[in-house]
């Protein structure tokens, strides 16, 4: 579906709900969602004649940020994050919405030999056998990797080959330099980085996926406005977009 027909999809729903005024929108963006939301943004823009000023980051890193006092209009991050936030008070509950989800994967550099991930044992094989690993420590799969390999049994020779790292995009930067073999990041952030590509999913058996939760600011500017951005990004016509960077729909 072009990018047009994508709009035009949705331009109805936000233009019957939108205020007589532009409002600018804070948007706090997990990475998992970035892909998405470069392409949904403009398009919600021109349709709704709001402003989004969005900053991206990990969701661990925005939720310190909203515990010290952050102000924002939507907050998109991992369940955790936002469910706390929520318990706090400083996310209006009955706003919470699940967007998409991403499973994980495994990064290379484009046009490096793709591993054997067909199963658990091959996936095990693949990990033991490539010289350098890379993870972000505070990421969704940097945390649920360093809990899978314990589970596997084979954390110690892992961590011997780990470059762990702040975030996500360091450790995409890293495997397109070739500064490490493999990666292990969402599949849509994989997706949306120049110079390297998925080797393939994590295998059924071990997957797990990176949720991502939009909610409305407790102290939001324009709750209306921002809550028109959450249902435009679950709307039909957004589902083209989501599947296109590798996620699936909430």
């Amino acid at each position: 579906m072009k990018t047009g027909r994508i709009a035009a999809a949705v331009a109805g729903l936000v233009l019957l709900s939108a205020p007589a005024g532009a409002a600018e929108i804070k948007v706090l963006c997990s990475n998992g969602l970035k892909a998405v939301m470069q392409e949904l943004a403009p398009q919600f823009e021109r349709v709704s004649e709001h402003k989004l000023l969005i900053r991206y980051g990990l969701a661990a890193a925005f939720k310190q940020q909203i515990d010290a006092g952050e102000t924002f209009d939507v907050a998109i991050l991992t369940p955790p994050p936002m469910d706390d936030a929520i318990k706090q008070g400083r996310i209006v509950a009955d706003t919470r919405t699940v967007i998409a989800r991403a499973g994980i994967g495994v990064a290379i550099r484009a046009g490096a030999a793709r591993p054997d991930l067909g199963g658990a044992e091959a996936f095990k094989r693949a990990l033991l056998s490539a010289k350098s690993i890379g993870y972000a420590k505070a990421g969704a799969s940097g945390v649920y990797f360093a809990g899978l390999v314990q589970r596997l049994g084979i954390a110690e020779a892992i961590a011997a080959k780990s470059k762990v790292m702040g975030t996500g995009d360091e450790v995409a930067e890293a495997v397109a330099h070739g500064e490490v073999e493999m990666a292990v990041l969402p599949i849509s952030e994989i997706l949306s980085v120049r110079g390297i590509e998925v080797a393939g999913p994590f295998p059924a058996e071990v997957q797990s996926y990176v949720v991502m939760t939009a909610g409305v600011g407790a102290n939001a500017k324009d709750a209306k406005a921002a809550g028109d951005l959450i249902k435009f990004l679950t709307a039909p016509g957004a589902l083209p977009v989501i599947k296109a960077k590798g996620m699936e729909p909430g």
